[in-house]
């Protein structure tokens, strides 16, 4: 490094040093960044709402590009003050405006500048002085107040529009337990949770998402039970998330989710409060999205995609043998058309001889590969299903029951597919509907394992197995294993695995989601 000799400028309190940075000073006034900042200073000062009123309508006017819903309703009093009310048409109840904010205001309210909250009999009464704040609070569905003389505004909350009235979910019916659902509103879905768990550790944090949507989210928790860990890791994620629109919890669930381009699920869904009350109380993490009826649960696990909720209503034998025929579901919908186009194809010899003469027969005077039959007909079959899925309900059961029945009876009449084919693919769309959560996974590893089949036989199917197995093995939902229970091997949340032990020995919580609070229950229970 040079000696100060070098620098005899900047020694000591030289005076051209002083000189040098005034006039830096004085060039940083008039730079573009600063004409910036000053201009945003200046904005800032328009941005106050103004005092009278033929101003403030010009301004929310300005705001709402003269909206067609926009309501701007002006007002008297009876000491002759002027008023008015802002509200969006379809977003309010209209019997709190004139019931609790208009009427008493137009009775009571005669001196100008005086606090009009006292008057007001509507609750959750907030100030502003900023007019962005206050279109924020219309959006809402909140209605803003202005008298003649003050220079803020009074938001009154009178959100009120129409909402869906709770039902039983489509997709989660249950037999014997509660047939509440999730609605479109975020509040009504909180309560319902709220009325499940009557704790005041439940805990609900609000976040706004969406740069242009600004939809409303929450996250759920019990505090003193939930894993800090994941929690963290939940906020981290969805506070990285910078995005213009939030339509739906899928949406969030693409954003977060521990592997993007896994067939698994890594983040749960549900429709049902006592589901997401159950996750909590487990220690899990839960995201509501407004507009929605779908709540996220994290973290996720496979075993829970072969759990109901209505195992935990049944005795536990019952539950346990439920869950048995869900797993084997499973393996039949995602194995048995392979394993029937390898064996037909490579490995003849497997097949009982009365069988394959059976099969032989029914082949004869088929003119395409097991391969291809199978894959047409499984193909055929989703196609059904989708359309049976998006139109309206009557007419898609009616679409799907016709349709099966015409495809598969007249192509079997046609020579084109083989009668052992059809049952195949019926068994195989059967079974695919007893486990709904798991349908993508299943449809996408079904046609993965008949290609394999085809082309390798019993083979590429051990192939497959091992590398799909080892890929959910390595999988992790928010850092707890994916296949947890079994890899890495828990002995006590074996107990409510594929086998539901009773509930009186199900003592601890999930140790692989929960790190405090384990225990769940004493050993209360008298042999």
């Amino acid at each position: 490094m040079k000696n100060n000799r070098d620098y005899p400028v900047f020694q000591g309190d030289s005076a051209l040093f002083k000189t040098i940075r005034k006039m830096i000073r004085k060039i940083n006034q008039y730079s573009p960044d600063k004409n910036k900042r000053i201009q945003g200073r200046t904005n800032n000062t328009f941005s106050r709402i103004p005092s009278t009123i033929n101003k403030s309508k010009e301004a929310f006017q300005k705001e709402f590009k003269n909206s067609g819903d926009l309501i701007l309703a002006e007002f008297q009093t009876t000491g002759n003050i002027r008023g008015l009310s802002v509200y969006l048409d379809g977003m309010i109840n209209k019997d709190i405006i004139n019931r609790d904010i208009l009427g008493p205001l137009i009775r009571n309210y005669k001196v100008e500048k005086e606090d009009p909250r006292k008057y007001i009999t509507a609750a959750n009464i907030k100030y502003t002085e900023n007019i962005k704040q206050a279109v924020q609070e219309i959006l809402k569905g909140n209605t803003v107040i202005l008298l003649e003389g003050l220079d803020a505004v009074y938001i009154v909350d009178s959100k009120g529009w129409d909402k869906r009235a709770v039902e039983q979910p489509d997709v989660e019916s249950v037999i014997r337990g509660p047939r509440e659902g999730f609605v479109e509103s975020i509040r009504v879905n909180t309560s319902l949770i709220r009325r499940k768990i009557k704790n005041n550790h439940l805990i609900f944090e609000n976040i706004v998402l969406g740069k242009e949507t600004k939809t409303d989210l929450c996250i759920g928790y019990i505090e003193g039970i939930v894993n800090k860990e994941v929690l963290g890791e939940v906020k981290r994620r969805i506070g990285q998330i910078d995005t213009d629109a939030i339509l739906e919890t899928g949406y969030i669930e693409q954003y977060i989710e521990d592997e993007p381009f896994s067939i698994f699920p890594t983040v749960g869904n549900t429709q049902k409060p006592d589901v997401a009350a159950a996750k909590l109380l487990e220690g899990r993490v839960i995201i509501l999205c407004d507009g929605t009826p779908h709540a996220l649960t994290i973290p996720y696990t496979f075993i829970e995609g072969i759990q109901t909720s209505e195992d935990y209503f049944l005795r536990p034998y019952q539950a346990s043998f439920l869950r048995i025929i869900r797993f084997l579901s499973f393996s039949i919908s995602v194995m048995l058309p392979s394993l029937y186009v390898a064996l037909t194809t490579f490995h003849h010899e497997m097949i009982p001889t009365v069988l394959l003469v059976s099969m032989a027969g029914a082949r004869e005077g088929i003119p395409l590969p097991s391969l291809v039959e199978c894959f047409v007909m499984i193909f055929m079959f989703e196609i059904l299903r989708e359309s049976g899925t998006r139109l309206p309900r009557p007419i898609g059961s009616a679409i799907s029951i016709v349709g099966a029945l015409i495809i598969g009876e007249s192509a079997v009449k046609a020579g084109l597919v083989s009668t052992p084919m059809v049952i195949i693919t019926a068994l195989t769309a059967v079974t695919s509907f007893a486990l709904p959560t798991l349908t993508e996974s299943i449809t996408f590893y079904r046609f993965i394992f008949l290609f394999l089949g085809g082309f390798m036989g019993l083979y590429g199917i051990v192939s497959g197995l091992f590398i799909g197995i080892a890929h959910a093995v390595s999988l992790r939902s928010f850092g707890v294993p994916y296949t947890t229970s079994f890899a890495p091997i828990n002995k006590g949340e074996l107990k409510d695995s594929i086998i539901r032990y009773p509930l009186w020995m199900l003592k601890k919580r999930p140790e692989s989601v929960v790190k405090e609070n384990i225990r769940r229950q004493d050993n209360t229970r008298k042999k």
